[in-house]
């Protein structure tokens, strides 16, 4: 029997199933590995605004006068928050900054106390 021009046999579709199947599992395993990688983690941008207005809402409320030990660490967290940032290990960047947050307002409440009650 003769084969007509551009029909395809048995072997060569199977063959074409399989290279079809191989490009789709190494498309699946290339981004299994980006998400594995962390190429998809989102950046701490929101916790990071927070962290600076609390930051600054202290020492608009002279924390580096009246609650220096709260104002000192809520500096250094907020310092290793941008530096962690900018190295791009948002985990940390965001763990620093939420920290930094807590101290600001911290030492932001206990400026004001201070300076109401005049002690």
């Amino acid at each position: 029997m003769m084969k007509k021009l551009g029909q395809k046999t048995e072997e060569q579709t199977s063959l074409l199933l399989q290279s079809n199947l191989m490009s789709k599992t190494l498309i699946l395993l290339f981004l299994i590995l980006c998400l594995g990688c962390g190429l998809t983690t989102t950046r701490p941008k929101q916790e990071m605004s927070y962290a600076q207005a609390a930051f600054l809402a202290a020492k608009q409320a002279k924390a580096e006068v009246h609650a220096p030990q709260l104002y000192r660490k809520a500096e250094l967290l907020y310092l290793k928050a941008k530096s962690a940032y900018k190295r791009k290990y948002f985990n940390k960047a965001k763990e620093y900054a939420e920290q930094c947050q807590k101290f600001s307002e911290q030492a932001e409440y206990q400026a004001f106390r201070k300076v109401a009650l005049g002690e």
